[in-house]
């Protein structure tokens, strides 16, 4: 892992800045994207320096295909080299599945445009550079996309999507790139702050007895990066065996 260049999309919180924090660890140089995240991205890369690690922070909003594009450019020409990408950035909205109503166009596009389009963006634009590297790609899904449970239809919708586009992607940059996915369960990031009943109902009956912890996907994800290489095309669950 020392000297490899990954880029974690969505890198400066939750499970994102957790990845970060693990792969600088390992010895790799982090790209810690982020769109609206400004403070905390520099926040994860402060700690990174801290530790010894070497990093920096890129601003690109992963639903703008040129953006991406300009990106991969700049840190590619940058490094002279990408060799990991995970795919993290996210959004979602709150929705009842009984408020049928609720899902209006807006939440359906902005939904899809990050989380599978933007998915699907990175990927293509790294495709070239991880190629020459023999590199991967891991894409965070939720087991949402799965069970069809979470916090909106239409968030569910886009990781049931990315679980798809992964086996796809797998197939067609195959054999210079492996491509996986990770599936968490609920996990105790900002995004469910103050949501106790949507915390509770997704993880009652956990076998383990608990939720997941941004470093519990960070765990897998790093499994994959380094000690999976005939891993490709899967999707790992981490919820605790409630599935």
């Amino acid at each position: 892992m020392k000297g490899k260049v990954a880029i974690i999309t969505g890198g400066g919180t939750g499970i994102g800045r957790s990845t970060s924090l693990s792969l600088s660890r390992r010895g790799a140089i982090v790209v810690i994207n982020y769109s609206r995240s400004k403070e905390e991205a520099e926040e994860t890369l402060r700690e990174i320096v801290s530790q010894g690690g070497r990093g920096i922070v890129y601003k690109a909003d992963v639903a703008d295909d040129q953006a991406v594009r300009g990106m991969i450019k700049d840190v590619a020409g940058q490094y002279g080299q990408l060799d990991i990408l995970v795919n993290n950035a996210g959004v979602t909205d709150f929705v009842a599945y009984s408020n049928l109503e609720g899902l209006t166009d807006e939440i359906w596009d902005r939904a899809f445009g990050v989380n599978v389009k933007g998915t699907f963006y990175c990927c293509r634009a790294a495709a070239p550079y991880l190629k020459e590297r023999r590199g991967c790609i891991v894409n965070t899904a939720s087991i949402a996309g799965v069970t069809g449970q979470g916090s909106s239809m239409a968030y569910a919708a886009t990781k049931a999507a990315i679980i798809s586009l992964t086996k796809s992607l797998a197939r067609a940059l195959a054999p210079e790139i492996r491509v996986n996915s990770v599936s968490p369960g609920i996990v105790l990031t900002r995004w469910v702050a103050g949501q106790e009943s949507h915390i509770d109902r997704l993880s009652r009956g956990t076998p383990l007895g608990r939720p997941c912890n941004p470093e519990d996907v960070a765990e897998v994800t790093l499994g994959l990066i380094e000690n999976a290489g005939m891993v490709t095309g899967q999707n790992i669950i981490i919820d605790g065996g409630i599935i």
